[in-house]
């Protein structure tokens, strides 16, 4: 019983009386300072810090690793790792269906769309909500498809060549321009653009120097921008759907189409001139016009007095032969009585206007008539005032 009484956790010491396989001296009693067999057995320091150790094994899940301790069991060697159980696999279990549904579940905004890839081969288009893609055989990209984003071309975007353009009629000019653009198709955009950004403005580019090209400068300057906006627009929009972009054009915005710097002063100057001599042509084109106008009416009214003129000499020719017809008629008829009239309508046509005085002869014997001081001219005049 000596060789199994334990210690306060439970047999600490050697089976079979370790107590005698020290060294013995040869009175036969312990040496070293060793107890004897009846003395009651203390646990020694190292043997309470592996008891403590296997205590907290088992408190962490797993079992002692002595024997022949109170709290592991017999026949298994000390040391060993944390055991692995029925809770500690349905929690692990648990966390990891936890984590496959982050991973697998994903949200999309209203602005988005989604694009799944089964083994990195195209799949679905995911709209906007929750969606499900079984990770890690289905992945995904979101892709914001209503954003609208901006290219500039032109001035300040690649360079303060980028803009320079040659127009038909071998002018140069500084063309600075936006490209608004939005994604329709993300399955399209995510596959066959490897570079959409810079797609967009080689496109973009490609298509006004195109345009320029086959425009000469005043226009470009003055009145053709809406058409060379709308054209440029359809132009960038057909090129990128033959390349099944995925990419929508939403509008173009014509910034500005001015000369070089370098020769921007002449050209103004030579644009000034241009418009004082448009300015001088109108005011020249409104002087003839005027008096081309006058010109016209003046001529039309002298032909009109001419037509009346010559009218009026023709009916009173056709009158007067009428009359004479007439009268050589009454004639004809009755001689001494046409003669008559006809003498009396002209003394009457030549004394008319003629002042006269008619005196009657004197009556009786020694009578005057007429006073022979009397202004009797003088009289008529103021009777006629």
């Amino acid at each position: 019983m000596a060789g199994n009484s334990g210690g306060p956790w439970g047999g600490g010491g050697s089976s079979g009386g370790g107590g005698n396989q020290g060294g013995n001296n040869g009175s036969g009693n312990n040496g070293g300072g060793g107890r004897r067999p009846e003395d009651p057995q203390i646990p020694e320091i190292d043997e309470l810090v592996r008891k403590g150790q296997e205590q907290l094994r088992v408190l962490m899940g797993g079992r002692g690793g002595n024997g022949q301790g109170g709290g592991g069991r017999g026949g298994q060697g000390g040391g060993g790792g944390p055991l692995i159980t029925k809770g500690t696999i349905g929690i692990a279990a648990v966390v990891g269906a936890v984590l496959w549904g982050m991973a697998s579940f994903y949200s999309v905004k209203t602005e988005e769309q989604s694009v799944e890839l089964f083994l990195g081969e195209y799949l679905d288009t995911g709209l906007p909500g929750l969606n499900f893609a079984p990770w890690p055989l289905v992945t995904y990209e979101v892709i914001p498809v209503r954003v609208e984003q901006t290219e500039n071309i032109g001035a300040g975007s690649r360079g303060s060549d980028a803009g320079l353009m040659l127009t038909g009629d071998e002018n140069i000019i500084d063309v600075d321009f936006q490209v608004v653009w939005n994604i329709n198709d993300p399955a399209l955009y995510l596959f066959n653009l490897r570079d959409p950004q810079a797609t967009i403005q080689a496109v973009s580019e490609s298509a006004m120097r195109e345009i320029i090209a086959q425009s000469e400068l005043a226009p470009i300057l003055n009145r053709d921008r809406g058409a060379i906006t709308a054209r440029l627009e359809e132009l960038v929009q057909s090129t990128l759907d033959s390349y099944d972009s995925g990419v929508n054009v939403v509008r173009v915005n014509f910034d500005g189409a001015d000369p070089p710097e370098p020769v921007k002063d002449a050209f103004r100057d030579v644009q000034s001139a241009g418009q004082e001599r448009d300015r001088l042509e109108k005011q020249a084109d409104a002087y003839a016009n005027r008096k081309l106008a006058a010109a016209r009416g003046q001529s039309a009214q002298t032909l009109e007095e001419a037509e009346g003129y010559r009218a009026q000499v023709v009916n009173e020719a056709q009158g007067e032969a009428s009359r004479f017809t007439a009268v050589l008629t009454e004639y004809q008829k009755a001689p001494d009585v046409t003669r008559k009239r006809l003498y009396l309508e002209t003394m009457e046509a030549v004394l008319g206007n003629v002042d006269k005085i008619i005196l009657d002869q004197a009556t009786g014997e020694g009578g005057q008539g007429v006073v022979p001081y009397l202004p009797l001219n003088e009289l008529r005049r103021t009777g006629d005032e």
